[in-house]
Order: C-alpha cells, then structure tokens, then sequence
C-alpha cells in the first residue's frame, strides 16, 4: 500500500552526529507505505531517525521532506503535518484534565479557547471518553494516558503520525486496544517496537543497526533476519 507523493518522506544523504558520534551518515530512504515499523537494539538510531522526521532533530548534512516540507527550511509547519507520541506519556501530557490536553493542540491550530474546548469535549465523547475530560489526567491509568497521548494528536489531523516505543509501559489488554486503534488510523503511521509481534501487518519493517539500513522489506523477512542475528549474537557471547 503506497500513498501518493505528497505523503512521502525522503531523507537523501542525511548524516547525523549525537554527542559528537556520529549515528547517520549519508543515510538514504525513500517511505511511502502506510505502515512502516522500525526495529533495531537500543541505540541503533531508531528513535533519533524520528526525532529528524518530525523536526526534533536537524541533520548535519542532507536534507529531509516530509509530506512536502523540507524539515530545516519549514521546520515550523511541521506540527501541522507530523503527530509524535512519546514513549512515556508523563513526557508529553502537560495539563491537568484530558479536555484541557486536547485543547491545547487546537488552540495551537487557531481556534479560540471556547472553540477548542468544544472540539475537544466533542472529540473525547466521539471516541467513548467523554469521562475524560473533566477527569485528573492523574487519575488514568498507563494506557488511557496513552490513549489521551494519541487522541491529543489525531484532534489537530496530522498526515502522520510517528510512535517511539508506545508499549513499554502497557499491559496486554491495553496493548491489543491500542493496536487495534492504530490499524484503523487513517495516517501515515511509522512506529518504533521491541515488540516484532505488532508489525506482522504492517506493509513494510526496517531494520537499523548502528544508524545503517540492515535490511529494509516485508516484515516476516526483514523480521526473522534479525532474530537470527540476534541468535548468532548470543551464540558467540562468551
């Protein structure tokens, strides 16, 4: 499943230095799939390879468009295009009441403060959390935080939206729940696991290992290579 070209994102030559290490270096990808995953040990880049997708991050050399905008030249215009949900929630909610979390990112979009608390009351009771809104964000457990996380984004309509490590605090009901809500997304949605188990339908998984490309295709392949690496890895372990 592609998109058109307005939703690709293109990183040509794109080196990135962290702490003065280099991670990236000429790195090149073309994504158009609906559902790309990403996988890799700890500090293979892939959260770093996020960060330059929705701007966080700038590359050293290259250049990035995302859905038409060139991160370093239209960097402020890309939170109306690209969602990012943070590993752990406490990162990213910042008020205190689910209506008030979801009105910030419409007021950011311009609506008014009485326009925003509207959509966003609307948009919790659309989705069957309407008890939210008035509820201390406190109060939620770890996955309705997430839940509310993803809500505060898909209000403003992103294009796309990007998951750096979503389950790490999940039981697994909330897990299922919560994959069940990204499979009916209609973005763009490029997510970041240890889980290999959630990419089993996605179109299309890349493998990074030391900021390169290791592999890059169907999940089932691109998968099984890197558990067998990881089994060779063990095996020669002393």
């Amino acid at each position: 499943m592609t998109q058109p070209g307005d939703r690709n994102i293109v990183l040509s030559g794109v080196s990135l230095a962290r702490q003065d290490r280099p991670l990236f270096a000429g790195l090149s990808l073309d994504i158009a799939e609906l559902r790309v995953g990403l996988i890799g040990d700890n500090g293979a880049g892939k959260s770093s390879l996020l960060r330059l997708i929705n701007g966080l991050l700038l590359p050293d050399a290259g250049a990035i468009v995302v859905h038409g905008l060139e991160t370093k030249a239209q960097r402020a215009s890309l939170p109306g295009k690209v969602g990012f949900i943070f590993q752990n929630p406490e990162h990213q909610i910042v008020f205190p009441t689910g209506a008030e979390e979801l009105a910030f990112g419409l007021r950011c979009t311009g609506m008014n403060s009485k326009q925003a608390d509207v959509a966003a009351r609307a948009f919790l009771a659309a989705h069957d959390c309407a008890d939210w809104a008035d509820t201390s964000v406190g109060e939620l457990s770890d996955g309705q935080k997430q839940h509310l996380c993803i809500l505060a984004i898909l209000v403003m309509m992103p294009s796309l939206v990007l998951l750096d490590e979503p389950f790490s605090s999940l039981d697994l009901p909330s897990r299922m729940k919560f994959m069940k809500m990204i499979a009916a997304l209609p973005q763009q949605v490029i997510m970041a696991s240890h889980d290999l188990d959630v990419f089993a339908n996605f179109d299309r998984v890349i493998w990074i290992d030391g900021g390169k490309i290791a592999a890059d295709g169907a999940p089932a392949q691109v998968i099984a290579a890197y558990r067998q690496r990881c089994v060779d890895s063990i095996g020669r372990a002393p």
